[in-house]
């Protein structure tokens, strides 16, 4: 028995929030629950429940016969839950085709299985079969980026539940690193190409965003180890993501994913190297 309560006295704030923690995937698994309800309920973002039906069975059923045929047994599948929400907010596809959110789906959780380095995988799932699925048909598929525009109170909701669960998750910093590397670089970009400002810190507050910022940069399989490089990571991510922005703003030639979603190409392009880098330092000398 607790000594508090039998004592008759109450659990402080405190003492809840020093508890052994949750598994983060409980509390991902919420906030994208609670992202996808609100995108639905005010916008209808979903474009169509047989989506949704596709894309997590899909997932489900293959992270369930991937473990049980790599591992032996069926592993907890909320992380394959987490992936199916992802893809049907933030895929887009041409038509009512639902063929990507399979397809996405087997790349999603097969790449946790296939791409690995000492036994972890390097990139987000859901990040990962995105970004492939844009390189490879650019012109059928398309990503969420649709802003919750004015609605405060919703923008509220989702930024408040996030703010706290990656707090309890303790990968705030996280979060707020990128945040705020986001808002100085694109402030400088918008200055020095002579943009006006409010539009371009518009995306942020959308649900492609909110899913970036709380689920696929602070994914705890897939972020380094130290506290301070995961700081580093999400800066030079962001940075990455300016730099695209620079180079679409000059017409440069880019595969058209890198104009569409530059904060998930980033992603892909940096986070599996620093975190093949970080597996591979911190690997016990023979």
């Amino acid at each position: 028995m607790n000594p508090a309560s039998s004592a008759g006295v109450l659990p402080t704030a405190s003492s809840w929030w020093s508890r052994p923690r949750l598994d983060p995937r409980y509390l991902i698994a919420f906030l994208i629950t609670l992202v996808l309800v609100a995108a639905q309920f005010r916008y209808h973002m979903v474009g169509g429940y047989d989506r949704l039906a596709v894309a997590l069975g899909t997932c489900l059923v293959t992270e369930a016969l991937l473990s049980w045929f790599v591992r032996g047994r069926v592993v907890n599948l909320l992380s394959a839950y987490i992936s199916g929400l992802s893809l049907t907010l933030l895929i887009k596809p041409q038509g009512g085709v639902l063929w990507p959110f399979v397809l996405g789906g087997v790349l999603a959780i097969s790449s946790k299985y296939v791409l690995q380095y000492r036994n972890n995988h390097l990139w987000n799932p859901t990040n990962f079969a995105i970004t492939t699925l844009l390189l490879a048909a650019p012109n059928r598929i398309s990503v969420l980026s649709h802003q919750w525009g004015n609605d405060l109170a919703t923008n509220l909701v989702i930024w408040g539940f996030g703010l706290v669960i990656t707090a309890r998750v303790r990968v705030l910093h996280i979060t707020l690193a990128y945040v705020a590397s986001f808002l100085v670089l694109t402030g400088l970009r918008s200055g020095l190409l002579g943009q006006p400002l409010w539009p371009e810190f518009a995306p942020i507050t959308g649900p492609m965003y909110q899913l970036f910022v709380f689920f696929m940069i602070t994914d705890p399989r897939t972020v380094v180890s130290l506290r301070r490089w995961q700081i580093v990571v999400v800066v030079i991510i962001a940075l990455v993501e300016t730099l695209i922005r620079v180079a679409s703003d000059q017409a440069w030639y880019l595969p058209t994913a890198f104009s569409a979603a530059p904060p998930l190409v980033a992603l892909a392009l940096v986070g599996p190297v620093a975190k093949w880098i970080d597996l591979r330092r911190s690997a016990p000398r023979t």
